[in-house]
This record gives C-alpha cells, sequence and structure tokens, in this order.
C-alpha cells in the first residue's frame, strides 16, 4: 500500500467515524453495485488507443489529448471530494519525476472550467486540469455512470449541486481511474476503481513506467 492510499484510508476512518449510517449505507451500496455490475472491466483496457478527444483546460483553452504525448491520464470526481483532492496533491508531488521520464501529466473531470480552476489554484496544482463537462471523455474512457436517485438525494443534502459543478454531465461522474499512454497514443496501462476512496499509487506508475512507456 502506498503513501497514498494510507491518507486517504485515514480521511475514511475519519468520516466514518462522524458520518450517519444511512450515509455510509447508501455509498456502500452504491459501490457494491458498481463492483458487481463489473464497471471496473468495461473502461479502455490496455492495447487500446487513446481516444481522440479535444477538451477545455482550466482557463478554457481546446487541448487535444493526443498532443500531451506520453503520459499519465487521471479521472478525478471533482473538486468537492476530498479523496480526490488528496489524489491531486500526491500526483502534484512526483511531477518531477514524471518529466524526468518525459511523461506528462493530465487530470480530468466532469467540472465546468472554472471549477476545475479552483481546484487547480486551491491545490496548486502546476499540471493540466481538463474539464470533461459533456461526459464525453467519461464515456470513450468507459468510466462514466449515472448515480442513482438515493444516492443524488444524499448528495443534495451534503451541499453537492452536480449539475450546477458539471453542467452538462449533471448527476454523471467518472469512477476514479488512471491510465498510462505511450507515445504512439496506444494505452499501457489501465486502473479504475469502483470504491471511490481507493486511488492508484503514482509510485505504482512510476514503477511501470521504465518498461511500458517506449
Amino acid at each position: 500500500m502506498g503513501a497514498l492510499q494510507n491518507d486517504l484510508d485515514a480521511f475514511r476512518a475519519e468520516w466514518a467515524r462522524k458520518a450517519p449510517a444511512e450515509a455510509q449505507a447508501l455509498i456502500a451500496g452504491q459501490i457494491a453495485a458498481l463492483e458487481q455490475d463489473g464497471a471496473e472491466d468495461r473502461i479502455l483496457a490496455a492495447g487500446a488507443m487513446l481516444p481522440d478527444l479535444v477538451l477545455p483546460d482550466a482557463s478554457g483553452r481546446p487541448r487535444a489529448l493526443r498532443d500531451f504525448g506520453a503520459a499519465v491520464i487521471v479521472f478525478y470526481r471533482g473538486g468537492w471530494c476530498p479523496y480526490c483532492n488528496l489524489q491531486l496533491r500526491a500526483w502534484q508531488k512526483r511531477l518531477p519525476e514524471l518529466a524526468s521520464r518525459g511523461l506528462a501529466l493530465v487530470a480530468i473531470s466532469p467540472q465546468l472550467p472554472d471549477g476545475s480552476l479552483s481546484t487547480a489554484e486551491r491545490n496548486a496544482l502546476t499540471f493540466p486540469v481538463l474539464s470533461d463537462s459533456e461526459d464525453r471523455a467519461g464515456q470513450a474512457f468507459g468510466v462514466s455512470f449515472a448515480l442513482p436517485e438515493d444516492l443524488i438525494a444524499l448528495y443534495r443534502r451534503f451541499g453537492h449541486d452536480l449539475p450546477a459543478v458539471n453542467g452538462p454531465a449533471g448527476w454523471r461522474l467518472p469512477m476514479p481511474a488512471t491510465f498510462l499512454v505511450g507515445g504512439d497514443g496506444r494505452i499501457r496501462f489501465a486502473r479504475a476503481e469502483a470504491d471511490y476512496r481507493r486511488r492508484v499509487d503514482p509510485d505504482t506508475v512510476l514503477a511501470l513506467v521504465e518498461e511500458a512507456v517506449a
């Protein structure tokens, strides 16, 4: 287990001490439903080509995914998610190691560009944070899913008005996912987590880079 997952588990334990049992049960049920549905197995797999997509960055500038070359692409739920903020900060710390290996780092969420900008500024991110507010990338990579009605009601009670944050993507979210892409545009590593409280640790990806990215 890497340092990132240790931080995520510590936050999860603290949240579990405070959160209502009903909320915890609803979230656990939704995670179990994704797992039982095989959602993690339907994402773009290693060997597939990177989708030809153009998404706006936090300043609204169009960015083509293929223009980044060899890259790590990370899907996160949004800046409102504390697990995502821990994840993004962990990747920011490893940015020099990625750059030394010729890898770009790109993060994607359904947030509108203004939300992406706020997330980047709050976490002092210096890598591109792209907006997938129409869920095109989420669907192309196979990581997108629609929240069920009971969880929508819970998120509203928590103050998370996702349609206001995400625009057209509304109540659709990506499973947290990590893709390692070679310079030829072919995906070399792919993993999604139905349980959003778990994330691929940067150490896992860095360990693959020497052999995976040509």
